[in-house]
C-alpha cells in the first residue's frame, strides 16, 4: 500500500488527511506562528535531536493545523513521536509514553515528543501525571486544544509550557487549499474541476476549518462523479454541505467566544450584528435559557436605568422562553436582543454598587449611627425622621457617618429615562442643602 514517507497514510485516506502539508512552508494562514522568524522557526530544521525543543501548547480552532506542526516539529528534530488521544488515553498509557521517551533519550536519540490531542479532555491527576517528565526534559510535551488553555488546564501545566495561539483560516487560505487539493497527486489529481463560486462556497461556510472544507470537496467530487460528471458547481456543495458546519460548540470557546459577541454587539446598538450572533448560538444548539439569562444581566448592567423596562422585558422573555422551549423561544429571543440593541444604554447602577463594593473591601465600614439603628436598645432609633412626616417626604438628616457623606457612588448618565432621575437627584440635593 503507497504511504506518505512524512505521515505514513495509505491513499484511501480521507482527503483532509492525504492533503496534510509535509512541509512547514505549506502550512497556511499561521504566518504570525511560523514565519521566518517566528516562535517555531528556530526549532525547525534543527541539526541534532540533543538540542533543545520546548514543551508546546498549540491553542487554534479545529482543522488549523496543530497537529501538523506537533508532527513537522518532531520530524524536524529527529524525535519519536508519540500520539496520544486524550479522548480515550488512561494515566497508564501516558506512563507507558514516558518510559518509551526515557529510553530513547538514554539511547542518545534525544526524548520523544509526545503530542496530546484534546490535551484539555484531561483531567487534573492526567494532566499533573505529566509534570515531573516535562520538568526534567524526560518528555518533550506538545498539547493540542480548541479550548482556551488559561480555563481548560492546570496552572501548572502552563507554567511547563510555552503557549503558541492559531488562528482559524481565512477565505483565501481556505481557496488556496481546495485550489490544491483539486491537482496534487496526494488529492483529487486533476479528475475534476470546480466553479470559482463552488468553492468560494466552501470557504463561506466552513468556519476557517480545513478539514471541514477538505471534506466537502471531496463529498462534492464522490457525488458528481456518481453522476458522471467532473465539474463541481455551487448545487453540488449545497448538496454535500452539512448543516453540521454551522461552527458552534456549546460546551467549549465558541460557547464563551459568541455570547461575548452577542453581548458586545447588543452593548454597542448593533441589532443586526447582536442577531447574527444570536442565530449562531440557535442553529449550533445552545440552552436557550442561558441565551435569556444573558440578556437580564445586559438589561441591568448596560441599559440599567436609561430604560428601567429594559430589564422587566428582559426577565418576561426568560420566563417565556422557559415556559414555551423551542423553536418558537428564538421570537422571544430576537425581540428581546432588538429592544435591549436599540435602548439607551447606562452602567451607572453596575459601577455604583461596584464603586461601593470596593469601599467596603477597601474597609470603609462605619458603625451604623444610632438614629438608623433598630429600636431594640434604648436610645436607638430616637431621633429618626419618618420622611412621611416631613413637607416633601424630604429630610435633612443624614445616612452615612461624617467620612462618608461625600462618598458619590451613584453618577447619573443624560441617556434616556435617566435623564429625569438625573434632574430629580439634583433637585433632592438642592433642597437637602438647604434644610
Amino acid at each position: 500500500m503507497k504511504s506518505s514517507n512524512l505521515f505514513d497514510f495509505p491513499v484511501g485516506l480521507p482527503l483532509a488527511a492525504r492533503m496534510r502539508p509535509e512541509q512547514i512552508r505549506d502550512v497556511l494562514g499561521q504566518d504570525e506562528v511560523l514565519n521566518p522568524t517566528g516562535p517555531v522557526a528556530s526549532f525547525l530544521g534543527m541539526a541534532s535531536p540533543i538540542q533543545a525543543l520546548p514543551s508546546l501548547l498549540l491553542y487554534g480552532p479545529p482543522g488549523s493545523g496543530k497537529t501538523t506542526i506537533a508532527r513537522l516539529l518532531a520530524k524536524s528534530s529527529g524525535r519519536r513521536l508519540i500520539e496520544v488521544s486524550a479522548i480515550n488515553s488512561t494515566v497508564k498509557d501516558l506512563r507507558d509514553a514516558m518510559e518509551r521517551s526515557r529510553d530513547d533519550s538514554k539511547a542518545g536519540r534525544g526524548a520523544a515528543v509526545v503530542f496530546v490531542d484534546e490535551i484539555h479532555r484531561f483531567s487534573k491527576v492526567q494532566q499533573e501525571s505529566l509534570l515531573l517528565a516535562v520538568e526534567d526534559g524526560e518528555v518533550v510535551l506538545i498539547g493540542a486544544t480548541t479550548e482556551n488553555p488559561v480555563y481548560a488546564l492546570t496552572s501548572a501545566i502552563m507554567s511547563r509550557t510555552s503557549l503558541l495561539r492559531l488562528v482559524e483560516l481565512n477565505e483565501s487560505d481556505i481557496i488556496q487549499l481546495l485550489d490544491t487539493a483539486l491537482v496534487d497527486e496526494r488529492g483529487l489529481a486533476s479528475k475534476f474541476t470546480a466553479l470559482g463560486a463552488a468553492l468560494t462556497l466552501i470557504a463561506k461556510r466552513s468556519g476557517g476549518d480545513a478539514r471541514k472544507a477538505l471534506t466537502v470537496l471531496e463529498a462534492a467530487a464522490f457525488s458528481v462523479s456518481k453522476a458522471g460528471r467532473s465539474e463541481i458547481g455551487v448545487s453540488d456543495i449545497e448538496a454535500a454541505m452539512p448543516l453540521a458546519l454551522v461552527r458552534y460548540d456549546s460546551t467549549g470557546d465558541q460557547h464563551y467566544d459568541i455570547i461575548s459577541a452577542f453581548i458586545k454587539s447588543i452593548r454597542g446598538n448593533d441589532p443586526d450584528a447582536a442577531l447574527h450572533w444570536l442565530a449562531r448560538m440557535i442553529a449550533g444548539g445552545e440552552d436557550p435559557r442561558f441565551i435569556a439569562r444573558r440578556l437580564v444581566i445586559v438589561a441591568a448592567e448596560d441599559v440599567g436605568l436609561a430604560d428601567p423596562s429594559a430589564l422587566a422585558l428582559a426577565n418576561a422573555t426568560m420566563s417565556v422562553v422557559a415556559q414555551i422551549g423551542m423553536p418558537e423561544g428564538r421570537i422571544p429571543l430576537s425581540s428581546c436582543t432588538i429592544y435591549l440593541a436599540l435602548a439607551p444604554k447606562s452602567n451607572s447602577a453596575y459601577l455604583a454598587i461596584n464603586t461601593a463594593l470596593a469601599d467596603v473591601n477597601a474597609g470603609f465600614t462605619p458603625a451604623v449611627p444610632a438614629h438608623l439603628r433598630s429600636s431594640g436598645l434604648a436610645g436607638d432609633g430616637k431621633h429618626y425622621e419618618y420622611p412621611h412626616d416631613m413637607e416633601d417626604t424630604l429630610s435633612s438628616q443624614v445616612y452615612l457617618p461624617e467620612d462618608g457623606q461625600k462618598r458619590a457612588y451613584y453618577k447619573p448618565k443624560a441617556k434616556g429615562y435617566e435623564l429625569t432621575l438625573a434632574d430629580r437627584l439634583k433637585r433632592l440635593l438642592e433642597l437637602k442643602s438647604r434644610n
